[in-house]
């Protein structure tokens, strides 16, 4: 195999790799210090489209991690920018929370549930059954249906809660429609990312702690890729799966040096 170039720019994600229920993993804030003297561009990713940059920084500041409201790519960014390339001054229903409402109005889009060009569905806790029907008629009656992530589950302190792609797969069933999915692991959020920090695939690295989302999508997107096992993917699971991370490491602690 070729030897890869320097890293020169990085992805990281963020539940799992920087925090864990709410609390730093020993090692982010070293990680992201160094990251920010080095001057080197990154990103904090994540597939939870609930809160918005702005939102996030203050959560991540008050936990001790100091992540510039820039350097902050969520999946409602990345389907919003998907939705500006494809559709420029289009019209959505959507389903969810500030940070996906907050991203749509930003490009210019009408928010309604009159003949929308797209259905937009993200990240809530307070789904409804009047909303998801809404939905179904609405992508019945030709409206593109669109999802900001996959993911079927998400945490919470009383244990997991449906997510995004538990929804979509009830929508998908209502209405035969299979939704474009904008978050990872469509490497599409990858380039988008790299494309708002200015940096090329080939000199960039991502760091996840799931093989089926952050190494896939990292891989995808031609970046080399690191898996922490901080998170979701145990060590015994990697060698299960058809490809491998560019390295497994243990913690973001084991990265500091990297930089």
């Amino acid at each position: 195999m070729a030897d890869r170039k320097p890293i020169q720019s990085w992805l990281t994600d963020m539940d799992g790799v920087l925090i864990h229920e709410g609390v730093p993993i020993p090692g982010a804030d070293s990680f992201l210090k160094k990251l920010r003297e080095s001057g080197k561009p990154f990103l904090v990713l994540t597939n939870n489209s609930i809160y918005t940059p702005r939102d996030l920084h203050a959560r991540l500041r008050r936990m001790g991690l100091d992540v510039p409201i820039e350097n902050i790519w969520t999946s409602a960014l990345a389907t919003a920018q998907f939705l500006d390339d494809q559709r420029p001054d289009g019209s959505a229903y959507v389903i969810g929370e500030a940070g996906l409402t907050t991203a749509l109005h930003d490009i210019g889009y009408i928010l309604t549930d009159h003949e929308p060009d797209y259905v937009v569905l993200g990240e809530t806790r307070t789904y409804s059954f009047e909303a998801m029907t809404k939905a179904v008629r609405l992508i019945n009656d030709g409206a593109r249906f669109i999802c900001t992530n996959p993911d079927e589950t998400g945490p919470s302190t009383e244990g997991p809660l449906p997510a995004t792609g538990a929804v979509a797969a009830l929508i998908t069933k209502a209405t035969g429609k299979q939704p474009y999915f904008a978050g990872k692991p469509n490497p599409l959020m990858m380039r988008t990312g790299l494309n708002a920090i200015g940096a090329h695939s080939e000199t960039s690295a991502m760091i996840g702690d799931r093989m089926d989302t952050d190494v896939l999508a990292g891989m995808e997107a031609g970046m080399q890729t690191f898996l922490v096992l901080t998170g979701l993917t145990r060590p015994d699971q990697v060698d299960g799966f058809p490809y491998r991370p560019s390295q497994v490491v243990d913690s973001i602690a084991d990265l500091v040096d990297r930089i």
